[in-house]
């Protein structure tokens, strides 16, 4: 091999766009390259505006831009393949320079602009390759006229070119940057911008002022020394790319570039490599990267391990299909190898883990879901005439303060802390609840069965003994590596050398004082939680610092969402944070959290409100708007087949909605797929399930059906409405998060719809 190739971010996502056959010849050419970067069959030739920039030919029709980025100290060249393109969309003016903030290779394609946009900056395109007829560069393309595009007033005309530079923007945008008058134009401008300049001009045009974007923006992207202009091989050490090698011809050939990796933006960059003295925290709205930031961690991490077999750490959620899905992504990102290093287990399953590890076989409990428990409790207090507290207040004290806080005496709940609980309560009630309590798990226990609460809290129970024995033997032996015989080899060391946790929120609190015994509290790095309590769909309050988990000094925010267009995100925060009834949010650690200052990168059309007057109207509406969503989603720009299956989803509050909808499509020739605990269970073009199921997911198109009053909320919970205040804000907080979950899962395009009254949470017909 005399020479090595590696791809930049936008040369993969054009790679994904092409046709199979386009694909296969540029693996031909990858690797004849390689062999020998001078064979005359590829047309070796500088473009006249950046001498750095060669083209070379992939067929009659295509083109690769590549610039060569040194040498090694065998003499093999590095090439980097910054666009692979028709002929025809290949530029003399197209340039790559260094970022002066990031120190990265920066390759901005200005062609992809309307031509009225390039006319105000003063731009001319001249094709690299003419055809054969002209005799000289035609004018630019004629393109019809829009909204104001030339008559309107610039859309950052309060900022200077100067100070577009101080904060990152890519020189080779700044001109245009300055001069777009409408959304549409900036969108085509950022299209095939950098990730810096695409965060810092749309959080300009989303209303952020030059001191936030310096804060949020550039200041945690910026590297230590001022880079050199002209040293491409030391910038591309600092640029993601990826080796262009044998190993990817099957991504080519299937078509995959997207799976080759999931790039960070520049304020994720900087949480996910940083030194933390103990455990930290990563909160932000929906679509701003939280779990990217937490597989990326996982990456840097198993990156740094030393060598072995072992499973040292442990990558957790809350619910079996979001552990799925986070194995299958960490996959794209790491090697076979790493990836067996790293335990990927939903927290209850861990739990049982635990459970087994230390219980004698054939003596386990059957465990049930609440539902169950609750029922079990309702007749435990007709039984004894015990009406004192309603069922549903003594199972969430139970819940979330005695199994949350292991707390295995009276007098220890007599001086329990109950944040969050609301209601106040005596001596003399605590002593009432207790003895209620210990009557309901001694049926429970009669019974054979415990809840998934109770197993929580007995393996939290037995790691934090086996964490105590760990202590005692570091303390009498006095070095933590050594091993005694009387000790075992279960108690050298904790389970994980580090624990990443994703959707914190949704945890109990025992789950947390078991994650907190299973790793080194002195150890740095030790925890990593992403989480965001306005996302929080199930009833477990906890506060981190109480459960010995120290997070203060370690806590980041993120405010940019990548998924959710602006127009969507407006009408998702009037449901989570209604302007007429403000809705406070814990921090997961006995402060506030909020979403000031979260806004999109991201521009659409307004989601879509409907009402209707029956569910078969509401039915028949929805089977209309599939069918054109499957036809418009059936060909690419170019007017090529593609396959629109999985882009699209049906999102429903009540279970039994699913599986009425999916027989009524699958009649009029629509394939669906549902969303399990386990996954899809089919293959299918729609995906529909409950919006519990969604937690995680994306879609181009969302569909929510059946958004009507009674259902969000359910209308069960005006029974707490005298009887327990505390709990029925409770319950309409949890209620308006799965739907602000539901709504935040669209990507592009977002329709809600109901039939008979809407629900009170939706900005439409309620003074909202």
């Amino acid at each position: 091999m005399t020479a090595r190739l590696s791809l930049y971010r936008k040369a993969e996502e054009e790679l994904y766009k092409l046709d199979r056959s386009v694909k296969a010849k540029f693996y031909d050419f990858s690797h004849n390259f390689r062999e020998n970067p001078d064979l005359p069959g590829l047309r070796k030739k500088p473009l006249k505006g950046d001498s750095r920039i060669w083209s070379f030919r992939i067929d009659q029709s295509y083109r690769a831009l590549m610039v060569p980025t040194g040498r090694d100290p065998d003499g093999v060249e590095s090439w980097l393949v910054i666009a692979v393109r028709h002929r025809k969309d290949v530029y003399e003016e197209l340039q790559v320079a260094i970022n002066r903030i990031t120190g990265e290779i920066e390759f901005v394609d200005i062609a992809v602009v309307g031509d009225s946009a390039l006319r105000r900056a003063g731009i001319t395109l001249t094709p690299a390759e003419p055809e054969p007829e002209q005799a000289a560069p035609e004018p630019a393309r004629p393109e019809p006229e829009t909204e104001n595009s030339d008559t309107g007033s610039p859309l950052l005309a309060g900022y200077t070119a100067e100070q577009l530079r101080e904060l990152g923007v890519a020189e080779q945008v700044l001109d245009l940057a300055l001069t777009v008058t409408t959304s549409s134009e900036l969108d085509e401008l950022v299209a095939t911008a950098p990730l810096l300049s695409k965060d810092v001009l749309y959080g300009l045009a989303a209303g952020m002022d030059i001191d936030e974007v310096r804060r949020e923006i550039t200041t945690p992207a910026k590297i230590e020394a001022i880079p050199d202009p002209d040293d491409l091989a030391a910038a591309l050490a600092r640029t993601k790319v990826r080796t262009v090698d044998d190993d990817v011809r099957s991504a080519i050939e299937e078509g995959d570039f997207r799976a080759w990796k999931v790039f960070l933006h520049p304020t994720q960059e900087r949480i996910v490599h940083r030194h933390y003295n103990g455990p930290a925290r990563v909160s932000g709205g929906p679509g701003t990267g939280k779990t990217i930031v937490a597989l990326h961690r996982v990456k840097h991490l198993v990156e740094q391990l030393p060598p072995g077999d072992d499973r040292p750490i442990l990558l957790t959620t809350f619910t079996k299909n979001l552990t799925t899905d986070l194995r299958n992504r960490l996959a794209s990102l790491i090697d076979p190898r790493m990836l067996s290093r790293v335990d990927i287990v939903h927290i209850d399953q861990l739990a049982a883990r635990v459970i087994g590890e230390n219980t004698a076989s054939g003596r386990g409990k059957q465990r049930v879901f609440d539902t169950i428990a609750r029922t079990e409790l309702r007749q435990l207090q007709t039984e004894l005439d015990d009406h004192r507290f309603t069922s549903e207040f003594v199972f969430d004290e139970w819940e979330q303060i005695i199994l949350g806080q292991s707390i295995p005496t009276r007098s220890q709940y007599f001086q329990a802390r109950r944040a969050g609980r609301g209601q106040a309560l005596t001596r003399p009630e605590r002593a009432h609840i207790w003895k209620l309590v210990e009557q309901f798990t001694a049926r429970l226990d009669k019974l054979g069965i415990e809840t998934w609460g109770q197993a929580a809290e007995r393996a939290a129970r037995f790691e934090i003994e086996r964490a105590t024995k760990i202590a005692e033997r570091r303390n009498r032996d006095n070095d933590p590596d050594s091993l005694d015989s009387s000790s075992g080899v279960r108690y050298r060391n904790h389970r994980y050398r580090h624990i990443v946790v994703d959707e914190a929120q949704d945890l109990r609190p025992a789950h947390w004082k078991m994650l907190r015994a299973m790793t080194d509290p002195g150890r740095p790095n030790d925890m990593f939680i992403a989480g965001d309590t306005h996302q929080r769909i199930y009833d477990h309050q906890i506060a981190l610092g109480a459960l010995g988990i120290n997070i203060r000094g370690r806590a980041s925010r993120l405010t940019l969402s990548y998924r959710t267009t602006k127009e969507i995100l407006a009408q998702a925060l009037h449901i989570i944070d209604p302007a007429s009834e403000p809705i406070t949010y814990d921090d997961l650690d006995d402060g506030t959290d909020t979403l000031a200052g979260y806004r999109s990168v991201l521009h659409g059309n307004p989601p879509e409100f409907t009402g209707y007057d029956t569910w078969n109207d509401e039915l028949s509406a929805l089977t209309e708007v599939l069918l054109r969503w499957r036809a418009e989603l059936s060909t690419d720009a170019s007017g090529a087949p593609v396959d629109p299956s999985g882009r699209i989803a049906v999102c429903v509050a009540d279970r039994d909605l699913v599986g009425r909808i999916a027989h009524h499509l699958s009649t009029t020739g629509i394939t669906c797929a549902e969303l399990t605990k386990d996954g899809l269970d089919a293959d299918g073009e729609i995906h529909i399930g409950t919006m519990h199921r969604f937690k995680g997911l994306e879609y181009q198109r969302l569909a929510i059906v059946g958004a009507g009053d009674g259902t969000i909320p359910r209308s069960t919970i005006e029974r707490y409405r005298t009887d327990d205040p505390p709990r029925y804000d409770r319950e309409h907080r949890k209620a308006r998060s799965l739907l602000f979950v539901a709504a935040t899962r669209a990507r592009d395009v977002l329709r809600v719809s109901w039939h008979g009254k809407p629900s009170p949470y939706l900005p439409v017909g309620n003074g909202c």
